[in-house]
């Protein structure tokens, strides 16, 4: 029989996938590190679980103890599994631009959770760095991790993520590109891969109201530069003690309409389902092209899951309450937003006309595409005006078949084609445009669509 003894044994040993429509402009092979592949489906997983036990071994951490930390949720749940399996009460502070459903993730696997403002200063007392810290004063058999400091972060993935890339890429990576929060990952990985060869260059993608950029470019802390960002686990207001600039040859930064339309283009375009610091670190990877050459294999790593951000980066009303779902960013995958997961209706071309009559009436709708049976193709599209003007001209109409007045086929689209091309399509002449996933004909977008969009 082959089974791990417990779920802590199945963190690590991620896989590499291809990127390919995305970055079809980036010169080179690009490779996503897909970490959502660990049991709590994040990167932090790695780091969580050494931090536990380098505490357990330096006797920081002792049997029945609480943990205390300071998380953007993604170490809270890597620290509440290893809660679980070796018996630690964890108590998480948050702040309070974090997704819902990492604060709801986090107390299903046990945590208690604070939740902090986040338009503080990190010395502020009410900052979740500051919460974290008092609560782990004031408790008993506590310790405070601080994944920023704690430098058991970077040790996880130089022994681990590292040697995987290393690996997986048979020493052939010439860039690691990844986004910055704690610096854990950049700098263990970084040192690990630059040990291998020096030649590799490593980026780190930041974001507008961090101070990581003008830092490594000047050596000055600018608090000028902080403000508050919407992009979630990079970024910081602090110089974590984790990120070791001097591994890093530059930074890049990402605005926050940028990381967040990247991240559903992933999950659209991909088929990669990954939260808001993988489309950071991609839209960062796609602004870098001039530095990448063919021959070059460029290794960008996605911390964690898309199901963090379902209502945030993946709900449209919160897109467009912050301008991030402008019109050029429209795909047809939002113009059918409003009735996913209804069936297609459609009639036979062998259909007699009153059956399209009831189909209009029923489903109140103007157009129905038509089908071949013989062949299971589209081959035409009936419309209620040319049925009304017919009807009131020939009483025996509704016993013919709907081939007899057919139009042309609608167009087809894919669920990724620009909403321009989309209403290009839509004329005097054509009212729909059919759209297909995996090859399959699931939708139909009508003017209504477009226009409901555009409001």
């Amino acid at each position: 029989m082959k089974y791990f003894e417990n779920i802590l044994d199945t963190i690590g040993n991620t896989p590499l996938v291809k990127l390919n429509k995305l970055v079809k402009e980036v010169p080179g092979t690009i490779l996503a590190k897909v970490e959502t592949t660990n049991p709590g489906n994040s990167v932090k997983d790695r780091m969580a679980l050494q931090m536990i036990e380098d505490a357990e071994q330096d006797g920081r951490l002792k049997p029945g103890g609480t943990i205390v930390e300071g998380t953007s949720g993604n170490t809270g749940m890597g620290l509440a599994l290893a809660c679980i399996i070796k018996g630690y009460k964890l108590i998480c502070t948050l702040n309070d631009k974090q997704s819902k459903e990492k604060m709801d993730i986090l107390r299903a696997m046990g945590a208690e959770v604070i939740v902090c403002p986040t338009a503080v200063a990190a010395d502020d007392p009410r900052s979740y760095y500051s919460v974290a810290k008092k609560i782990a004063a004031e408790t008993p058999n506590s310790i405070y991790i601080d994944q920023y400091n704690n430098l058991s972060n970077r040790k996880a993935h130089y022994l681990t993520t590292g040697p995987e890339i290393w690996e997986q890429t048979d020493g052939k990576v010439t860039h690691f590109v990844v986004g910055v929060g704690t610096g854990g990952t950049i700098s263990g990985v970084g040192k690990y891969l630059k040990e291998k060869n020096p030649n590799i260059k490593i980026w780190g993608i930041d974001t507008y109201g961090s101070v990581f950029k003008k830092y490594h470019e000047t050596g000055v802390f600018d608090e000028a530069e902080i403000y508050p960002y919407i992009t979630e686990g990079i970024g910081e207001d602090i110089l974590p003690e984790n990120v070791d600039f001097s591994l890093i040859d530059a930074f890049e930064k990402v605005t926050d309409k940028d990381a967040a339309v990247m991240t559903r283009r992933l999950a659209r375009e991909e088929g990669i389902f990954v939260g808001n610091s993988a489309g950071a670190a991609v839209q960062g990877l796609i602004q870098l092209k001039e530095h990448f050459g063919p021959d070059d294999v460029v290794v960008v790593l996605f911390h964690d899951h898309g199901s963090r951000y379902v209502g945030k980066i993946f709900n449209d009303d919160w897109m467009r309450e912050r301008g991030f779902l402008s019109r050029e960013n429209l795909m047809a995958a939002d113009l059918v937003q409003s009735h996913k997961g209804q069936r297609l209706i459609q009639l036979s071309e062998d259909s007699v006309i009153d059956d399209a009559i009831e189909l209009l009436k029923k489903y109140n709708i103007s157009q129905i595409p038509v089908y071949s049976s013989s062949d299971d193709q589209y081959v035409g599209s009936i419309e209620d005006q040319d049925i009304f003007t017919q009807l009131l001209n020939d009483n025996e109409l509704r016993s013919k078949m709907v081939k007899s007045i057919m139009r042309k086929p609608f167009p087809v689209v894919e669920m990724t084609t620009p909403l321009a091309e989309i209403a290009n399509m839509i004329n005097k002449d054509n009212n729909a445009v059919l759209v297909t996933s995996n090859g399959e004909v699931t939708d139909i977008i009508t003017k209504h669509d477009i226009i409901s969009a555009l409001k």
